[in-house]
């Protein structure tokens, strides 16, 4: 399984991890068996949310030649799934052989069609084919735990590592969950939309909540007046997971008329309203919570976020800083250029301000912003 892992692993996801973060590759390239097991675990996961193209690991697509050195950089990495005209993939190309998780996001939901572990059990069946169980098991004995448990406790950390650099950090795989672990949404960020968070809500948490509670109502009705210590046990298992539930889903409730995506402010400030989702990692709850606490103080007021939540604070900056007025596309609302060349604000700028808040102000994002501020 080794020399499997090493040649499935070095010639597909060492090319897009360079382009990522090149930190790692000594890591990669004298991988020891738990790291190239890892690593391995790391691509099926890729592969399995659509970042990565698997027929570059079954020999059915040839990887592209090395460019030459003064060649414009790529749009994607040779390893990405890619449509064709060479952009990276938002659905299964025509044949591809594997089906793609709506929308970027898998669940940890056994039984689920789109559950995480499932969906990387493709994957290997697809590479390995009649060796696929093999290699799991072997994968199994060199980590000392399934793969559910993996991803469950070690897959986020991993893919963290791995996507930062100095002080930039920027996972594409999104681990949201309770701090249990005992459900959660991993989430493949790039395809994420303004909607994603109402899919996650709507179409994965409300449904598993209401079999959570069926589940736990049958257990009580089936618990006779004198519970045994296996009933006992179930009972307070299932409870459990009723009330973490409930207020996952409720986190996302909050989350979910707030949040949109804006690529060019970063990873950290697009998961910053996200930190109550990352309980399970306090180390990058507390870092998202920290970005959430700066946007609001206005230390980012040049990012897309601020100007979707603080429109009446940031266009009043913008006014009285051009930089930030490019950087939201009002310089020519708010500045104008002398015949001296130098730049002075319009003389109509307190007009131009209450126009431009006022198309900017959006009663419902204000009121959910309340909501998640009181809650928080």
């Amino acid at each position: 399984m080794e020399e499997g892992f090493a040649g499935l692993f070095f010639s597909e996801e060492s090319t897009d991890e360079a382009t990522d973060n090149d930190e790692d590759d000594e890591e990669v390239e004298g991988a020891d068996p738990f790291s190239a097991c890892e690593a391995l675990l790391e691509w099926t996961l890729g592969v399995a949310v659509g970042r990565f193209d698997v027929r570059l690991a079954t020999g059915e697509r040839q990887p592209p030649p090395d460019p030459d050195p003064f060649d414009p950089l790529p749009v994607c990495s040779p390893g990405m799934l890619q449509d064709e005209n060479g952009l990276p993939a938002r659905a299964a190309p025509a044949e591809y052989p594997l089906d793609l998780p709506p929308h970027g996001i898998l669940v940890d939901d056994p039984g689920h069609p789109w559950d995480v572990v499932t969906r990387m059990e493709a994957v290997f069946d697809l590479v390995a084919r009649d060796q696929a169980h093999a290699w799991i098991q072997e994968a199994e004995e060199i980590l000392g735990r399934d793969l559910r448990d993996w991803l469950r406790r070690y897959a986020f950390e991993r893919h963290l590592k791995r996507y930062s650099r100095s002080r930039r950090k920027a996972p594409l795989f999104w681990h949201l969950a309770p701090k249990s672990r005992e459900y959660g949404i991993w989430l493949y960020s790039p395809t994420a939309t303004r909607d994603t968070f109402y899919r996650i809500q709507n179409d994965y948490l409300d449904p598993k909540l209401k079999a959570a509670e069926r589940r736990l109502l049958e257990l009580r009705q089936h618990a006779g007046a004198s519970l045994t210590g296996q009933q006992r046990k179930d009972l307070t298992a299932q409870e459990s997971l009723v009330e973490e539930l409930r207020a996952f889903r409720e986190q996302v409730a909050l989350i979910a008329p707030l949040w949109k995506p804006f690529r060019d402010d970063g990873v950290v400030l697009n998961c910053a309203a996200l930190s109550p989702l990352f309980d399970h990692h306090r180390a990058w709850q507390k870092e998202c919570a920290k970005k959430w606490d700066e946007l609001a103080a206005g230390k980012y007021d040049w990012a897309g976020w601020a100007m979707h939540l603080w429109p009446e604070r940031v266009v009043v900056a913008c006014a009285a800083d051009r930089s930030l007025a490019i950087a939201h596309g009002l310089e020519e609302a708010l500045w104008v250029e002398g015949e001296d060349g130098k730049w002075e604000p319009r003389t109509d700028a307190d007009e131009q301000i209450a126009t431009l808040t006022a198309e900017r102000r959006s009663p419902a994002i204000e009121a959910a912003l309340d909501a998640y501020q009181r809650a928080g």
